[in-house]
């Protein structure tokens, strides 16, 4: 019996290598294009502005904000909070957006699996 089992075990250890060899070769190769889809997405730059182009804000995709302008027009000493809150909805919106890429772009290697990636 021990001679049967090992017979069997060689034959499917010797075919089950083959298949592992491809799996690590896939696996190396998706960690290689997901690895490469993270850089790209970090060089990505996101543009976004709020208040009809009163604040335009740029992000990259690694969420470092590159540049904020305001039209002179936003700038109201009367008014802080306005400016406070068009800041934040253009921000939080820039980082939507790189959000929303980065998942899609990940999506393609996890399938939708909803893995952090």
């Amino acid at each position: 019996m021990a001679k049967g089992f090992k017979g069997g075990m060689g034959g499917m250890g010797g075919m089950g290598g083959m298949n592992m060899n491809n799996l690590m070769k896939q696996a190396q190769k998706m960690q290689q294009q997901m690895q490469e889809a993270q850089e790209a997405l970090v060089e990505k730059i996101f543009e976004v502005s709020s208040g009809g182009g009163a604040i335009k804000i740029t992000i990259t995709g690694a969420k470092e904000i590159k540049e904020i302008k305001l039209s002179p027009d936003v700038v109201d000493p009367q008014d802080i909070e306005m400016l406070e809150d068009l800041l934040l909805s253009a921000i939080n919106e820039a980082f939507r957006q790189a959000d929303d890429v980065a998942n899609k772009e990940m999506g393609k290697f996890t399938g939708g699996m909803g893995l952090p990636f």
